[in-house]
């Protein structure tokens, strides 16, 4: 983001929930004595969001939210994905449908503040999208087939075409390689708040069920989607046990 550039107004959401099958108790596991969440709450409040929240199922994440001063609104166990929790969020705060909400992970403590500015500012500039989010160029070959790394094509407008799981686009002619960029999908999203509303009351899409990729539900449905092309991927968020002996290693 320019410097010169005014920050729209945005809030940040951070969905939480106690279960996890690779680390159990994820969001409250320990870095440097503070729980994980109140670690990504804090990471997001040096950003320039008017306000951050956690949004959680569990009792006790939030009684942790409350024990450090962040906000923390009790949301449905019954919600099947972070975006249905983020859709309660903008209810229970009757926020205006042209509101901007940034959904920051619960294990990403070591998100850049300035990324979470630059998902918000490309939502606000793309008037016509409801979704904005990041993606970051590919480097390493092996990337591009892996298919746990989510892949982006872009049109001309920096909008989504199409996320895949595949090596998209895919390269027929061996001597068009040098040419293509592939671009690796980070799971950061702004969404607008009316958008949120009418999500919650689409039928789940069946390349999203191919896939395993919920931004598809939206492309399916006719919703556009921003994206902003970060130089270089942020640091790793905490999936597993070796996950979280490194960012302790870096914040304890």
């Amino acid at each position: 983001m320019n410097a010169d550039s005014k920050a729209p107004d945005f809030l940040v959401v951070i969905p939480a929930r106690l279960g996890s099958t690779r680390l159990p108790r994820k969001p409250l596991a320990d870095i440097g004595g503070k729980p994980m969440v109140i670690r990504v709450a804090e990471r997001a409040k040096q950003s320039l969001a008017q306000s951050v929240v956690v949004a959680t199922d569990s009792p006790e994440i939030q009684a942790a939210c409350d024990e450090h001063r962040i906000e923390c609104l009790l949301t449905s166990a019954d919600h099947p994905t972070g975006t249905d929790r983020i859709a309660e969020v903008a209810q229970l705060l009757k926020l205006p449908n042209n509101a901007l909400i940034v959904n920051v992970q619960g294990d990403e403590p070591l998100i850049p503040p300035e990324l979470i500015n630059q998902v918000a500012m490309t939502l606000a500039e793309h008037e016509q999208c409801a979704i904005s989010t990041v993606a970051v160029p590919i480097t390493e070959a092996s990337e591009i087939l892996n298919p746990n790394v989510v892949k982006v094509v872009l049109n001309r407008s920096g909008e989504a075409l199409y996320f895949s799981r595949a090596p998209i686009p895919f390269v027929r002619d061996t001597q068009d390689t040098q040419k293509t960029e592939h671009l690796r999908h980070l799971g950061i999203y702004a969404y607008r708040a009316d958008f949120l509303q009418a999500y919650t009351l689409l039928e789940p899409a069946p390349p999203e069920q191919a896939e395993a990729l919920e931004q598809l539900r939206a492309l399916w449905n006719g919703y556009r989607i921003a994206v902003y092309t970060a130089s270089e991927a942020p640091p790793a968020g905490v999936d597993t046990p070796e996950d979280l002996e490194r960012v302790r290693q870096l914040l304890g």
